[in-house]
């Protein structure tokens, strides 16, 4: 029950102007494309002054109005005005339909049917306050987003972040770095490779084919002893000549020498550690597993 003037709904349409003949049919339009009203009680004819009734006046059949007889160049159609279907509310307007107007499982429950809703039709707040999301979304939760005005549907597993592949490998026994040498380190055991990527037996990770991007690398190098000396670790590109060096000082208080950095790498580019010393002595590095040797790394972005 409405205290005042109940408010109107429908989507009126005026039709063309039609102009009378000696016919009882004419085709009913709007900017020139054929309408079909929802019946003929959906209707306000006009014909010569006086509003006509519906059935026994006129009948409809699809988008032809059909008087009960036919009309004379005497006669005036004033005007035809559709209706629409006054139970719906027809098409909003633009930028008219906020958020208290959708019920909240709208969207999280994807009620909304392909292109049934437009987004000129939706104001900037019409998701806000819906149902949260609860937890991380699954790959075939979808979003919407808007392409160009469009709003479309898509798929999480196109969204997300997911950093692989990655891998660590660890070191499964002591190495002996002699002298004034550059050295492989030969890391041989692995924990992680979710590209299969490692090759043990070369102690290099190639970058898996369709993976080629920005990559993190990270090593970790423990030496026995208490020598102090400057040691020079690489993260080396086979076959490029391309390295990425670290000089650092092992001191007797801090045996583990370590780096990482950010790498452009390309599809099916090998990479390994290298190091280098000139302290006389040969330097052993302890093959502890991953708490003391490791060499690591995981795809960033493109």
């Amino acid at each position: 029950m409405y205290i005042g003037k109940t408010p109107i709904v429908g989507n009126f349409q005026k039709c063309d102007a039609l102009t009378a003949s000696a016919t009882a049919d004419y085709t009913l339009q709007v900017g020139s494309t054929n309408v079909v009203p929802e019946s003929v009680n959906h209707m306000i004819v006009s014909l010569n002054g006086v509003i006509q009734a519906p059935t026994t006046a006129y009948t409809v059949s699809g988008a032809v109005l059909s008087f009960a007889s036919a009309l004379t160049s005497n006669d005036t159609i004033d005007f035809v005005i559709l209706l629409g279907n006054v139970l719906d509310i027809g098409t909003p307007s633009d930028d008219t339909v906020a958020t208290a107007k959708i019920v909240a499982d709208a969207v999280t429950e994807a009620k909304i049917a392909d292109d049934a809703v437009e987004s000129e039709h939706l104001n900037d707040n019409v998701i806000s306050g819906q149902t949260a999301l609860g937890a991380v979304p699954a790959d075939t939760d979808e979003l919407l987003i808007s392409d160009a005005g469009t709003i479309k549907r898509v798929d999480y597993s196109y969204l997300k972040s997911t950093n692989t592949p990655y891998f660590l490998i660890a070191k499964s026994g002591d190495q002996d770095i002699s002298n004034n040498t550059v050295t492989t380190v030969a890391f041989n055991s692995e924990h992680y490779d979710s590209g299969n990527g490692f090759d043990t037996s070369t102690y290099m990770y190639t970058i898996p084919t369709g993976t080629g991007g920005k990559w993190i690398f990270y090593f970790k190098i423990l030496f026995e002893g208490t020598d102090e000396f400057l040691t020079r670790a690489q993260l080396v590109r086979n076959g490029t000549g391309d390295q990425k060096r670290f000089d650092i000082y092992k001191d007797p208080t801090q045996n583990t020498v370590q780096g990482m950095c950010l790498q452009q790498a390309g599809d099916d580019q090998a990479y390994y550690i290298s190091i280098y010393h000139a302290e006389g002595d040969t330097q052993t590095i302890d093959g502890g597993g991953a708490t003391f040797c490791e060499f690591s790394g995981f795809r960033l972005a493109d």
